[in-house]
This record gives structure tokens, sequence and C-alpha cells, in this order.
């Protein structure tokens, strides 16, 4: 049995085609023409599809910080009980990044997406009829593993059909379905949660996750080479044995591993995604909380993030290409700044004034979108081997969702722990909060420094 699941989830047979490699700058000259049409068309499908694909992914990811301040009001769960069930996804989510990075290089990245989604979308589903704390949390930390399929086999699917010129204009773009997905979770489900309650928020979620796992497996493909199209990037004179193949990915993962540029981008990644988490986990708490508005009126100015962060995603790549021939360091310092900003500007600015928190998750939307793209995957991809692109991204992975965790366990215990009551009315004081996110903004951008030469040596 064993055997027969390695066989489902092994990378698929190649088809007899005529032409040779792709090159890396264009197609080869003996490429026919209805093959170069089908080629392209079979690329828009992969890459629509996990750009789509991982966005709902993020819908069945951030369905519980929509309702965290219901189930909280309800006694259902207390805030630290919230920050452990949260941290219990990003940390079991940090291992499975970190494994299925180096499986998703090795695998049919079409099944091995589909089976994460649908497994994600069927927890969501039974979410919402869950009342045991421990249940409810290794429920949403097997909902973590197989969240961490998504992201690799969306990076390996890039790097299997789009060539080195275009990796990152398209890697841009695709980052965009973080956003979206995030967009869609918080109005979308704020929505369903404040008509109909927090439990069919998950119920909501669960139902557009089986959409999207079915949208994965009849348009997301695996190699060029299953459809009988010549490899995109192959090298030249490309071994076509086993054991020399497995020897090559071998030793490309390990010099990722070696690699000490990487693991300084994977710990700014993590401080990083400290900021990025405390936004997104606790960010309609807060507004709730601090500033008294409404679930929906929250929501809503949270997912401004969201949408200003696809604008971000999607020309943070296509920027650094044109404008800083394939560099990615300058605008990594630029919006890391903007993002140390815009957290000020959300955190320190005392009482409600909609405009100015409008503004602020603007710019945190814009400087978390590029980061994403770039702290989190992108710069470790492009100093990796490229066929290690899937091990650089775990690596990356495994440190970001280890932050994350962290975040949130101490972002649920600060805030009840700093709760009282006056009144009768509970009353929050997110001082320490509020430099603890700002603090791991700053530590993201000074690390990132400390590669700022860094580069490719194959």
């Amino acid at each position: 049995m064993f055997k027969s699941i390695i066989d489902f989830y092994r990378v698929s047979q190649a088809k007899p085609c005529n032409g040779g490699a792709l090159s890396s700058n264009s197609l080869s000259s003996d490429f026919r023409p209805e093959d170069r049409r089908r080629l392209k068309r079979l690329q828009w499908s992969t890459f629509l599809a996990a750009t789509l694909g991982y966005g709902i992914y993020y819908v069945c990811r951030l369905s519980l910080n929509v309702v965290k301040k219901p189930i909280v009001d309800e006694g259902v769960f207390s805030e630290t009980e919230l920050g452990i069930i949260g941290a219990v996804l990003f940390f079991t989510y940090a291992v499975g990044k970190f494994t299925n990075g180096f499986l998703a290089d090795r695998s049919n990245i079409n099944r091995f997406m589909s089976t994460g989604l649908l497994v994600t979308a069927l927890v969501n589903l039974c979410l919402g009829f869950v009342h045991s704390f421990i249940l409810f949390a290794v429920l949403w930390g097997i909902s973590g593993w197989f969240q961490s399929m998504g992201a690799a086999s969306c990076v390996v699917g890039l790097s299997r059909w789009f060539t080195d010129k275009e990796r990152g204009s398209f890697y841009g773009f695709w980052s965009a379905s973080h956003n979206i997905g995030e967009a869609m979770t918080f109005i979308i489900v704020a929505s369903i949660v404040s008509a109909l309650g927090w439990r069919y928020g998950f119920l909501g979620a669960g139902l557009v996750g089986l959409i999207g796992a079915l949208i994965v497996w009849r348009f997301f493909h695996d190699t060029p080479q299953s459809k009988g199209l010549p490899a995109v990037n192959a090298p030249a004179a490309k071994k076509a044995v086993d054991s020399v193949e497995t020897d090559e990915f071998n030793r490309a993962q390990k010099s990722v591993l070696r690699n000490p540029a990487i693991w300084i981008l994977a710990f700014s990644s993590a401080f990083m995604y400290i900021s990025r988490y405390a936004v997104n986990s606790w960010g309609v708490f807060y507004l709730q909380a601090e500033k008294g508005y409404s679930t929906l009126d929250a929501s809503f100015i949270i997912s401004i993030s969201s949408v200003c962060g696809i604008v971000g995603t999607m020309f943070s790549g296509v920027i650094s290409d044109r404008f800083f021939c394939g560099r990615r360091n300058i605008p990594a310092l630029i919006f890391g700044l903007m993002n140390v900003f815009s957290l000020c500007l959300f955190l320190l600015v005392p009482g409600v004034h909609f405009w100015l928190d409008a503004l602020s998750m603007i710019l945190f939307g814009l400087g978390i979108g590029v980061l994403i793209c770039f702290l989190g995957g992108l710069m470790a991809v492009d100093i990796a081997p490229r066929n290690a692109s899937g091990a650089a991204l775990g690596v990356v992975g495994i440190a970001s969702y280890i932050g994350a965790g962290l975040q949130d366990v101490m972002s649920g215990v600060l805030i009840e722990g700093n709760k009282r009551f006056v009144n009768g009315v509970e009353v929050y004081d997110f001082t320490y909060i509020n430099w603890f996110w700002i603090g791991a903004a700053l530590l993201s951008v000074l690390l990132a420094l400390l590669v700022w030469n860094a580069s490719n040596k194959e």
C-alpha cells in the first residue's frame, strides 16, 4: 500500500515529444508552432490554477482569524487558547512546508496540491461543530500540515513551466494569490459570520475549498514532459539515468542546507511573518477590542491590506527584473521600511480614525505584498540551484511559520494577560503587543541587509 501511495504521487511519466529543450530566454528553433501554442495554453492554465488554488488555500487557513472575537464572547475558547490553536497550525505548517518542499521537487504536483486543499477543506467543514479545545487544536494542526502542500507545489510548478527570465515576473503575479485569499476571507467569511454566526464561517470556507480542489485537479499540470512537450530550463546534456538524477537532486538540496545566506533570509522572513500574521491573525480582534469596530467593519479594514498586497506582489517581480536587473535587495529594503512605518501608524496613533487605519493598511499591504514575494521565497530561490527550488522554499518556510506560530502564542498570552474588567466591561492594554510586532518588523529589515550581495554560485 505504501508503494502504491508513492507511485500515485510520483512525477508523471514523460510522453514522446518533438523538439528540444527550451532555452532560458526563448523557445528553441526546432520547437513546432502548434506545440508552442499548446505550451503557452498549458503554462497559463497552470499559472492561473496555481494562483486561484493557492488563494483558496488561504480562505481555509484564515477562517479562524475572522471568528476569534465571537468565539471569545461566547466563552468557547479564551484568547490564550486561541493563540495556542493558531500556533499549532503554524508549527505543523512549518514542519510540513520544510518536508513538503523537498517532496514537491520529486512529486506529481497536480495530485500533491489537490490532496492538500481537499483535506484542509474537509477540516474546515468539521470545525464549526467542535467545542473541545484539544480536538479543535488537533484538527487545526492537521489542516496546517496539509496546507503546506500548496506553496511548494506552486513554486515547483513555476520552475517546471517557466524559463529563468520569466520566473521572477510570474512568481510575483502568483504571489498575489496570498492576498486574493486573504481578501476573500476577510470579506466573504466575515459576511457569513456577521449574518449567520461563527460556525457557518468555517462551513463557508470549507465549501470554497472543495471547489478549489476541483479547479486545481483539472487545470494545474505536472510537467511539460508529461504533456509531450520539451522540458523548460533542462540542461543541454541532461542524463536520463535515475541514479544520476537522484544524486543531482541530493547534491543540490544539500547545498541549500549549507548555504548561510539562505538561513539568514529564512530568519529575516520569520520576523517579517511575525508582523504579517500579527495583523492577519489578530488585526480584526485588535480593531474590535481596542477601537470598537464591528466584525464586518474590522474585517473590511484588514481586507484593504490584502487588496493592496495584490498590487505589491503582482509587480514586485516585474519591478526587480526590469529596473534592478533581477536584484531583489533594494526593493526589499524599501518595502521593509514601509512595513515598519505602517505598523507604527496602525498601532501607535491613539483614537478611532477610519481613514488613518485604512491608510496604514494600504501601506502595510503594499509592503508585506512585496516582502512575501522576496523574503518569503524568491530571494532564496534565486540563490539556490534550480533543481532545489522546493528545498530552498522549505528552509524559508519552516523558519517563517515557526516565527508566525510563536507570534500567535505570545500574542494570545499577552492580550489575555493585559485584559482587565472595568465596570463589567473588558478593557485591553495592547502596549507590549504593539512593540513586539513593530520590533519584529524592524529586525527583519536588519537581517535582510546581511545578505545584500548574495548570489547563485551555480
